[in-house]
C-alpha cells in the first residue's frame, strides 16, 4: 500500500459519488459542505456553532460564512446556548428541515441507484470492504458521540423496531410476545398511515447500524403529540443517544406546534424515566397491570411545550 494507492482510490471514489460535481442536482443549490452542515443540524438538534465547527473540522470563519448565509435565507436560528451564554445554539427552521430533508432524500436516491449496480451476491463483500477501511482507518477506537448519527427510517427499518424491541424487553425484562405484537401494531399503523408533518420516526445509527429508534405521533387528544418505542442498544448507551432521540422529539413536536407531549411507560424502565425526567415531562398517574407475562406498574408522563424549554 502506497501514498498513490490512497490517492487514486480518493479520485476513483469521489467521482463514482459525483462529490466534486455541484452543477449536479445532489447538492443544488448548496456546496458540499453546505449540505454537510446542513445534514449534522438535522440529525443533531440541538448543536452549539462550537460542537458544530469541533465535529466537521472547519474553519471558524469558513463556519460563520456559512451560518450567516444560511441564517439571511432563514434556514436556520441562533440564540445563546443553553449550556454556556457565551457560546450560541443553532438549530434549523421549518424551511431548513424541508432543505435538509430534501438533500437527504436525493442522497438517499443517488446512492440507492448506485447501489442498484451493484449484484446482490457481492453487497455482502462490498459492506465488508467498508467496514474494514472504516475499522483500520478509525485506529480501531470505540465509537463515540460524534459517531452517533440521527436519520429517518430506511427500508427495513420499521421491522428492525420490531424485531429489536421484542428481543431486547424480552432480554432485558423477561416480557413475552403480547409485546411484540404490541410494537407491530404501533409500526404498522404508522407505516400503513400517518402524517408526515406531524409524526415522524428517528433511526440513531452508529457506523451504518441501526442502534436506537423512537416514534413521535399523534395521540387523541387535540393538540396532544405521543412519544413511543424510545430503544437503545446495551452496547452503544452511555453515548448520549437516548437523551438526543427524546431531545428531537420535543423539538419536533414543540416546532410543529403541539401543545403538550405524552408518554406511557414502566417504573422498571428506570433509566428511560430519568431521560424523561431531565426533559420536563411530569409525571400524571400510575396504574398496577399485568402486560406482556409480568406484573408492571404503568406510568403517564406529560410535557407542557409551551412551558419552560430545556
Amino acid at each position: 500500500m502506497t501514498v498513490q494507492d490512497i490517492r487514486s482510490f480518493n479520485r476513483f471514489y469521489t467521482n463514482v459519488i459525483g462529490a466534486l460535481d455541484y452543477g449536479r442536482h445532489l447538492y443544488a443549490p448548496y456546496t458540499l459542505t453546505e449540505s454537510r452542515v446542513l445534514y449534522e443540524l438535522a440529525h443533531s438538534p440541538r448543536t452549539d456553532a462550537a460542537d458544530l465547527r469541533a465535529q466537521l473540522s472547519l474553519d471558524s470563519g469558513y463556519l460563520s460564512r456559512i451560518l450567516n448565509k444560511f441564517e439571511r435565507d432563514g434556514l436556520v436560528g441562533r440564540a445563546p446556548s443553553e449550556k454556556d451564554p457565551r457560546r450560541r445554539r443553532i438549530t434549523l427552521t421549518a424551511r431548513g428541515r424541508d432543505a435538509a430533508g430534501l438533500l437527504d432524500e436525493r442522497a438517499r436516491e443517488t446512492v440507492g441507484s448506485l447501489l442498484a449496480t451493484v449484484a446482490p451476491a457481492d453487497r455482502a463483500r462490498l459492506a465488508e470492504a467498508l467496514h474494514t477501511v472504516r475499522t483500520i482507518l478509525g485506529d480501531g477506537r470505540a465509537p463515540g458521540r460524534e459517531d452517533v448519527v440521527l436519520r429517518e427510517p430506511g427500508p427495513g427499518d420499521l421491522g428492525w423496531i420490531v424485531q429489536r424491541n421484542a428481543a431486547l424487553y424480552a432480554a432485558e425484562y423477561g416480557w413475552n410476545t403480547d409485546y411484540e405484537g404490541l410494537v407491530a401494531r404501533i409500526v404498522a399503523d404508522f407505516a400503513e398511515d400517518h402524517d408526515p408533518h406531524l409524526e415522524r420516526v428517528w433511526i440513531a445509527e452508529v457506523d451504518g447500524r441501526p442502534v436506537g429508534c423512537v416514534m413521535c405521533v399523534r395521540d387523541d387528544a387535540p393538540g396532544t403529540a405521543r412519544l413511543r418505542l424510545l430503544l437503545v442498544e446495551p452496547d452503544v448507551r452511555g453515548l448520549g443517544i437516548g437523551d438526543r432521540l427524546v431531545g428531537a422529539v420535543v423539538d419536533f413536536a414543540r416546532g410543529v406546534g403541539y401543545r403538550e407531549l405524552v408518554l406511557w411507560t414502566n417504573d422498571v424502565l428506570a433509566a428511560a424515566r430519568r431521560l424523561y425526567q431531565r426533559h420536563g415531562f411530569a409525571l400524571v398517574s400510575e396504574r398496577p397491570h399485568r402486560s406482556f407475562g409480568a406484573d408492571l406498574l404503568g406510568q403517564d408522563w406529560r410535557l407542557d411545550l409551551h412551558g419552560a424549554r430545556e
